[in-house]
């Protein structure tokens, strides 16, 4: 099933789910894509709904990925049920509330749906250590970077020179201040070095005219003040 068919007949679990939700007082609906998810807009006398309800076993992990970015970018919290041999499968990276292993025990899903109404992500508190600027997330302790929910492969130095300069948004670094601090006082490589991981940085985090980094001519780069 692709992202953009809409399952217009759930079955009788995904139902009964749905409503008993409803009588607990939170409005979910099964999506198979974001335009699933009715709103107040689209039907004036239908209440909004709150959290989406998504089921892994019936999509691919690509259409599952598109699936929670659309409904994201709708501002609607999304719970996936998963079936217990794809928990593993399941991407950290992904901007989702919370998930459920099928067969959904309903008490669980009214806790975990509640909870995750009062926890949306915009008032989480970051783990200590964790840098955000704007969509892009740097985790020290994973040493994951991630832009807009999506996980960004890095080499290690480059990680390491993504975090020295946005550890400090607005400051000048030195092309040697750089190297001694990535590279450590005792390399023996030119400052090209520096040069040459942040064009490859830049290639892998610079998306939508997006720019982190800006070259200060005949001095060196800074992390852009957002």
């Amino acid at each position: 099933m692709s992202p953009d068919t809409v399952d217009t007949e759930p079955n009788a679990e995904h139902r009964e789910l749905v409503s008993m939700l409803s009588r607990q007082g939170v409005q979910a609906t099964f999506v198979t894509c974001a335009e699933d998810v009715p709103t107040s807009d689209e039907h004036d006398d239908a209440p909004e709904t709150t959290l989406a309800l998504i089921d892994s076993a019936y999509l691919t992990s690509a259409e599952l990925a598109q699936c929670v970015h659309e409904c994201g970018d709708k501002g609607v919290p999304v719970i996936v049920v998963t079936p217990g041999r794809r928990v593993a499968d399941l991407d950290e990276s992904l901007r989702i509330a919370d998930f459920i292993v099928a067969p959904v025990d309903p008490d669980e899903l009214v806790v975990r749906a509640r909870r995750s109404l009062r926890g949306d992500s915009s008032e989480r508190e970051d783990p200590e250590g964790v840098i955000r600027i704007g969509d892009l997330v740097i985790d020290p302790t994973s040493h994951e970077v991630t832009i807009g929910g999506q996980r960004i492969g890095l080499r290690f130095k480059e990680y390491e020179l993504l975090r020295v300069l946005a550890e400090s948004p607005g400051r000048v670094f030195k092309r040697e201040a750089l190297l001694s601090s990535v590279w450590g006082y005792d390399y023996f490589g030119g400052t090209r070095t520096v040069d040459v991981h942040i064009r490859r940085l830049r290639s892998k985090i610079e998306v939508s005219e997006r720019t982190f980094i800006e070259t200060i001519w005949n001095v060196g780069y800074r992390f852009a003040e957002t």
